[in-house]
């Protein structure tokens, strides 16, 4: 009976004590909202978002890059010594770090997805893989472009108050204290002896 369909399905998964069909299929949605992994598809789930099948295609140059500049290098230089790497990855890296910024910014937004969230959990891992090997392990480090912004502003506020000191040390007028003396009462013997004369 079609009308029973649904008190049937509940009672055919619902039939065990572990209830495991119910059980698992909870643990995939509550997997599946918490990894956002609506994000990374279109509004109607047909497959991968453009920009996520961008980003991961930019992710694997990015990988494809490191690789490719780690084999020569490993033979005959230390681990720690990565110039190459730095060097002839940092387009790539600059590109994918900006799509990743782009991403977030448009997800906020709302997005391809529809879903105003973060963003899918493959192109969050993905990201924080990248970073880690960039910065952790190849010590890749772009220098900040406010660096000497920063430093004049910070000498310029430290100087500040050697500046108003001294110059108030100038203008000032530098007046010699001129020390008054004040004048003394006479001593008591001397009041007496005019008392006496007087008397």
């Amino acid at each position: 009976n079609s009308s029973e369909s649904h008190n049937c399905a509940k009672s055919i998964l619902t039939s065990d004590r572990l209830q495991i069909v119910v059980t698992l299929s909870e643990f995939f949605n509550e997997t599946w909202e918490a990894a956002n992994c609506a994000n990374c598809l279109k509004n109607n789930s047909e497959g991968l978002s453009n920009s996520t099948v961008e980003f991961l295609d930019l992710f694997n140059k990015s990988l494809t890059c490191f690789e490719h500049n780690l084999q020569g290098q490993t033979t005959y230089l230390s681990p720690n010594n990565y110039t190459e790497v730095c060097k002839n990855c940092n387009e790539t890296y600059k590109m994918l770090n900006d799509l990743y910024n782009n991403l977030q910014r448009m997800n906020r937004q709302g997005g391809e997805s529809g879903h105003s969230a973060h963003l899918c959990i493959d192109v969050e891992d993905a990201m924080n893989i990248t970073r880690k090997l960039w910065s952790r392990v190849f010590n890749c480090s772009v220098p900040c472009s406010d660096t000497v912004p920063v430093i004049a502003v910070s000498s310029f506020i430290l100087f500040l108050p050697i500046v108003f000191y001294l110059s108030s040390f100038l203008h000032s007028k530098q007046k010699k204290r001129i020390l008054i003396l004040p004048k003394r009462i006479q001593s008591n013997a001397s009041l007496v002896n005019i008392q006496e004369k007087y008397s």
